[in-house]
């Protein structure tokens, strides 16, 4: 099943770490579990844009027009399945540094698994208020970064002070790439390529 190790992620992480260093399945798992999982911030982010609408403070919902939440949610898609694949090539790039020799299928399992909370907390977007919307990212973001804590040593098969090295600069990179997508949409954004609201 492509999405066997989601439930031992959250139950006991570090053994399921080990058993994913253990298995060290096929780039085509990898990519299908990614491949999954960012439907779920994708399609429910659509379905409370167009048709339950965003509450940001006393107003009014707001919505978009379908065509605009569907073109938003596919290019959301698209952009956390190119942000996985780019913190698992900065994973694999960093690697010689902290004496590690993964192959590209270890880094991109790294990534992948990190990035699971992350992507899975899309499904509070169905309750669209942005405080509570923010409040469950930064517990998904914060259960993301303890799983890379505890999965670097694992994964990439080096003593726990390395691990802990080479995780803050895998978190920094995340950041850095974080912010440069921010960038790249605000950028899209004023070029006209912006949401269409319902009025």
């Amino acid at each position: 099943m492509i999405l066997n190790h989601i439930w031992g992620l959250y139950a006991h992480p570090r053994e399921e770490w080990q058993t994913i260093e253990k298995r060290h399945e096929s780039l085509f798992y990898s990519l299908a579990h990614i491949l999954t999982v960012a439907l779920i911030p994708s399609i429910c982010g659509y379905y409370a844009a167009a048709h339950i609408g965003w509450t940001i403070g006393a107003g009014d919902p707001i919505k978009l027009t379908s065509t605009s939440a569907m073109i938003m949610s596919v290019a959301m898609y698209f952009a956390l399945i190119v942000g996985v694949f780019a913190l698992a090539y900065l994973i694999h790039w960093m690697a010689k540094t902290f004496d590690s020799s993964p192959d590209f299928t270890q880094s991109l399992e790294l990534a992948a698994y990190t990035a699971t909370p992350l992507l899975m907390v899309g499904i509070a977007a169905l309750y669209p208020v942005l405080w509570f919307f923010v409040c469950a990212g930064l517990v998904a973001l914060s259960y993301s970064v303890y799983l890379l804590y505890s999965g670097v040593p694992i994964m990439m098969n080096i003593p726990e002070e390395k691990g802990f090295i080479y995780a803050s600069s895998v978190v920094t990179c995340g950041l850095v790439l974080l912010v440069s997508i921010m960038a790249a949409s605000a950028i899209l954004w004023s070029m006209g390529l912006g949401p269409e609201y319902v009025a």
